[in-house]
């Protein structure tokens, strides 16, 4: 027969574990700022070492919306922290070797905006002006990964 304190310590350790993932998947920093939801970027030390392509989502959808955008670097995001991750308020939305494989498009995030209501630019930002610089660039970024 187990006796009760064995058993009330196996369901304590349980409920530990189940617990831990929640709170390994917490975004670093704030979730919402003035009331708006914050888009973090967890990037690889050094900076440009295969998150380029979150940094560059976020220039697209930062010149399209007003969201404000935290990039942290995966040594201050906490203990067991992946990178590249990408959060949107409280919420994660791709992580290496998991959702995404931690990589984001535009166009996917920009219908999740869209569907919260996310407030657009009163005039758009010159991203979308020089079109054939910016595909050169993500060319160049695709080029170094």
């Amino acid at each position: 027969m187990i006796k009760i304190d064995n058993l009330l310590l196996v369901l304590l350790l349980l409920a530990a574990c189940l617990a831990l993932p929640s709170a390994a998947f917490a975004a670093p920093g704030v979730s919402e700022l003035n009331g708006v939801k914050v888009l973090t970027l967890v990037g690889r030390d050094p900076p440009g070492v295969r998150c380029n392509t979150n940094i560059q989502v976020a220039a697209e959808l930062s010149n399209s919306y007003k969201i404000p955008v935290m990039l942290v670097p995966v040594t201050f995001a906490g203990p067991g922290a992946k990178a590249p991750a990408v959060y949107y308020g409280g919420e994660l939305i791709a992580v290496d070797g998991g959702n995404l494989n931690g990589m984001l498009d535009a166009t996917s995030l920009a219908d999740v905006l869209e569907l919260e209501g996310a407030t657009s630019q009163d005039q758009k930002g010159r991203l979308m002006q020089i079109q054939s610089e910016l595909d050169a660039f993500k060319a160049a970024i695709k080029k170094v990964q």
